[in-house]
């Protein structure tokens, strides 16, 4: 199975004291097992170090563990999707057609790359903003 994962599933993923993390983790358990085929967006990397690195954690997350969480925990396990300047330009047009507005559009982003990568599932703690964000992938979008 093709699974698709959000930012927020990987952080909640990543980070142990995440209300959310055991759910989570156990999906990435399953990717790093090699019982799903496991797929990010490019643009998750950057928010997920984004995140990471400002989560309120104590201690802190350091920006060269955050670097090492991902590298270990995404891109060793996952296949990146990469949107080209034309799909950023049809995902832009689409939310100004569906009247989107603020952070949505990240959302729109990783949905577009999980369509691209004919996910099956995608996981996400924000249903309802994809849901909105990409009517397309209705249907595939669960929790963890």
């Amino acid at each position: 199975m093709n699974v698709f994962f959000d930012t927020s599933t990987l952080v909640a993923a990543i980070v142990q004291s995440h209300p959310r993390h055991h759910a989570a983790f156990a999906w990435l358990a399953r990717a790093k097992a090699g019982r799903l085929e496991a797929s990010v967006s490019s643009h998750t990397l950057a928010e997920l170090y984004a995140v990471l690195t400002s989560f309120p954690v104590s201690p802190r997350i350091s920006p060269g563990l955050a670097s090492r969480l991902i590298h270990e925990n995404v891109i060793r396990v996952a296949k990146v999707v990469s949107l080209t300047a034309s799909e950023y330009s049809k995902v832009i047009t689409r939310a100004g057609e569906l009247g989107l507005s603020g952070g949505i559009i990240y959302d729109a982003l990783i949905a577009r790359a999980a369509e691209k990568a004919g996910a099956e599932k995608i996981l996400t703690l924000n249903l309802g903003d994809f849901e909105r964000a990409w009517p397309a992938v209705q249907g595939r979008v669960i929790e963890p």
